[in-house]
């Protein structure tokens, strides 16, 4: 077998790994795919495997980044106020018959540098106030989903600047195989053996119970942050409402739960850069009491930063804390890639914006009653890294007593 045979056969292994093990589509279901025209022999991959799975039907939605550019750039200020009803429709419909959805993700770093942020800001509103129901079926793992990656000639060329365009696609395409255990053939199987290791350290979390972890390094980062009464802690693999088992994010490292809303104290260091919204933001640090973003300081893409928390009022608050060991393989990579899917399971990280509710009998619960539990609600959902090598965190119990969850960045147990 020549060496690009053997790289198209692991790019059906990916494509066979995402389908089998992240959305897991089952017989007769439904799959919408949204994918990046530069990335569409990977979306037919896909789209390949879902039919032999037994797939009913594919919908195909294919993006582009220079469209969306110059859309942010050239459109008629009204559109960005509102959302075509098409649009609402698919979605809602969709994730109302219980279909799975799936996100190809390959988008340029810095794409939107340059585009006005409020413009951004608007689309999300309307976006977001527009696409409610589907947005909190997804969030509330109603629905299997999930978000993948594979390389853009302008993300692989942002990662390596010192290759040439082939080459940087090459080397990127490398790194995304092995971080996803993709790179040696059945990665299915070896999926399987890494979410079964994650779960462990999940168990270990919900086997304490704590009611607060603190967190400090030499970053800056020096956060308290109260953890809700019957929280647990989730990673790797999840049931859909349907009980199916499947994994939203493609590569994942994190054992994750949220915060009390008004809990979250202290100073959060970002440790690498953030990219949002077609920009790279950089250096930025925040300061929080009672729960909320009250001072924001930024090298590089503050405004970018401050129209996202702004979107709404949940968007200045916090709905996730998330555990990464400092010596993941993602980390252990020494790779910057510039895309959160990616960045964030290299480090801890938080998220500000919405809460994915970690509530035992969430589902059973009122917007309300949620909100009285301490869950944060909002129409963005942006996570940044937090994470050092001497980053420490400690978990209290309700008893008061302290215990060392991470020491010099990874965890004690």
């Amino acid at each position: 077998m020549t060496e690009n045979e053997r790289f198209e056969e692991l790019k059906r292994d990916y494509a066979e790994l995402v389908i089998r093990s992240g959305v897991n589509i089952q017989k007769g279901q439904r799959l919408s795919i949204s994918c990046p025209v530069e990335c569409a022999e990977f979306g037919r991959l896909c789209a390949a495997a879902a039919y032999e799975a037994g797939c009913k039907e594919v919908l195909m939605r294919w993006t582009d980044d220079d469209l969306k550019r110059m859309k942010y750039l050239h459109a008629a200020d009204e559109v960005f106020d509102s959302v075509d009803s098409w649009i609402v429709d698919y979605f809602t419909d969709l994730s109302e018959e219980g279909a799975a959805f799936l996100t190809i993700y390959a988008e340029d770093p810095a794409g939107l540098t340059d585009v006005d942020p409020q413009r951004i800001k608007r689309s999300q509103i309307s976006s977001g106030k527009a696409l409610k129901a589907y947005r909190k079926r997804i969030s509330g793992s109603e629905c299997q989903w999930c978000v993948c990656a594979v390389p853009s000639k302008a993300w692989a060329k942002a990662v390596f600047p010192e290759l040439d365009d082939d080459e940087a696609v090459g080397r990127l395409w490398k790194e995304i195989l092995a971080a996803c255990r993709a790179d040696s053939g059945n990665a299915v199987r070896k999926w399987k053996e890494h979410t079964d290791e994650i779960r462990k350290h999940v168990d270990i979390m919900n086997s304490y119970g704590f009611r607060t972890l603190r967190y400090r390094n030499s970053a800056g980062t020096d956060v308290t942050v109260d953890l809700p009464e019957g929280h647990y802690w989730g990673g790797g693999a999840e049931s859909a409402a349907n009980g199916v088992l499947f994994s939203p994010n493609i590569p994942t490292e994190e054992v994750f739960t949220l915060p009390v809303r008004n809990s979250v104290n202290g100073t959060l260091a970002a440790t690498k850069p953030l990219c949002h919204n077609g920009t790279v933001i950089e250096g930025f640090s925040f300061r929080v009491k009672d729960g909320k973003i009250t001072e924001i300081h930024a090298e590089k893409g503050e405004e970018v930063l401050k129209a996202a928390i702004s979107v709404d009022e949940g968007a200045s608050y916090f709905g996730e804390v998330a555990l990464v060991p400092y010596d993941s393989p993602l980390s252990r990579s020494g790779v910057l890639f510039l895309n959160t899917l990616f960045d964030e399971n290299a480090s801890c990280h938080f998220a500000f914006g919405d809460a994915y509710p970690n509530i035992r009998g969430a589902e059973d619960m009122s917007e309300e009653e949620l909100k009285e539990r301490g869950v944060n609600s909002s129409m963005t959902h942006v996570d940044f890294m937090i994470g050092s090598s001497d980053l420490e965190i400690t978990g209290i119990t309700h008893d008061g007593e302290e215990i060392a969850v991470f020491r010099n960045g990874n965890f004690v147990f």
